[in-house]
């Protein structure tokens, strides 16, 4: 890109105020190398994590507040999990209903929702553990939670951000049959292996940064109103990944620009992404300095981590941050992982969690704060 770290500043870049899903400010359009390979989109199904916890019941831990909210009574922790059904949002509603949070477990499938409820409330003897349907991109749903919530509550204490996707056209087949060592895959160096399975098309990088970015936001925003209504301080936990490291962003003057996050706002934001899309559709990522390994995953990740530090400044009495779960072997990378969801959810659970004095802004390399930017 010409200048590419002060051209996502330009006014060239037209920032439109009102977003809704797959239209704005992203739209689907056909990009000319889906046709190079044949590929076929990872299907998500649920997967049973019933399994007995050795951990103490729910019913010890679970305590409840006098009744405030319509007669009601309220828990005295509360908390949404987006992508609750399976994998790590699963396993981090599990752990956050055995430490006595009353958790709205979320899918846009409302069959497999139910279902993972049912898992949780039989496997792991819980209780406290609700089902409603959420589809992160769409208005309405979005919508119908926070009205369920505000009528039901009257506040929200806990909001993990865990939907996403993986952004890419996968052969896993043939992913699996290449072996590839998990080192290599954490280190970035695996993008030469990769290319014959795995296609970055221009349809899929619009599909992944609506759900890993706005979906996020968007829900987020939602829900805002609610957070700030916690009696036990408002707490907002991102998922994020290694490849949101800023070290991993080959584009010297743009990485030096996303560590500041003083100069950074959502419409800026917006215009980066449009431009990152627009090099994309171009071919020509390499030469403009964005990232070559899983591109728009790793843009989505890297703008979750700026969102976050955003946030964290406007809301002071909150803590939020963002979490990298591990290399966990979830259907994201396409079973790929090395540690089990139970280990990865682990992370968001403790940010989920920390005192009124614990840090804000932060990026955490599963449960310890790390470097990212």
């Amino acid at each position: 890109m010409a200048a590419a770290a002060a051209s996502y500043s330009s006014s060239s870049w037209r920032v439109r105020p009102s977003l809704t899903p797959l239209r704005s400010p992203l739209q689907l359009q056909p990009h000319g190398r889906a046709h190079r390979i044949a590929i076929f989109a990872a299907r998500m199904e649920s997967r049973s994590h019933a399994a007995p916890s050795a951990m103490q019941s729910s019913s010890a831990l679970h305590r409840l507040e006098v009744a405030t909210h319509d007669n009601k009574t309220i828990p005295e922790r509360l908390a949404v999990v987006t992508g609750g059904n399976r994998g790590i949002g699963l396993e981090v509603c599990r752990q956050l209903a055995l430490q006595g949070v009353t958790v709205i477990l979320t899918a846009r499938d409302e069959k497999r929702g139910k279902d993972a409820v049912e898992s949780l409330r039989h496997g792991s003897n819980l209780s406290n553990i609700i089902f409603h349907q959420l589809d992160i991109l769409n208005d309405s749903s979005r919508a119908s939670l926070a009205q369920y919530i505000k009528s039901r509550f009257g506040k929200l204490d806990i909001l993990v951000n865990n939907a996403g996707v993986g952004g890419v056209a996968v052969d896993q087949d043939a992913l699996r049959a290449l072996n590839i060592d998990p080192k290599i895959w954490l280190s970035g160096k695996a993008v030469n292996l990769i290319q014959s399975v795995i296609v970055q098309t221009y349809d899929e990088a619009v599909k992944c940064l609506n759900t890993n970015y706005y979906g996020l936001k968007w829900v987020t925003e939602a829900l805002l109103p609610l957070l700030k209504q916690s009696t036990s301080g408002a707490r907002i936990v991102n998922t994020t990944s290694l490849r949101s490291e800023l070290k991993r962003m080959p584009n010297e003057k743009l990485r030096d620009d996303l560590r500041n996050v003083e100069m950074w706002d959502e419409a800026r934001i917006e215009a980066m992404l449009n431009e990152f899309l627009a090099d994309l559709k171009k071919e020509r990522l390499e030469e403009a300095g964005w990232p070559t390994m899983l591109p728009a995953y790793s843009m989505s990740k890297t703008v979750v981590n700026l969102y976050t530090r955003i946030l964290a400044r406007r809301h002071p009495e909150m803590r939020i941050n963002c979490v990298h779960p591990g290399f966990v072997n979830t259907e994201i990378n396409w079973n790929t992982g090395i540690i089990p969801p139970e280990e990865g959810a682990r992370g968001a659970v403790k940010a989920a969690l920390l005192p009124q004095d614990g840090p804000s802004g932060c990026y955490f390399d599963q449960t310890e704060l790390g470097e990212a930017w």
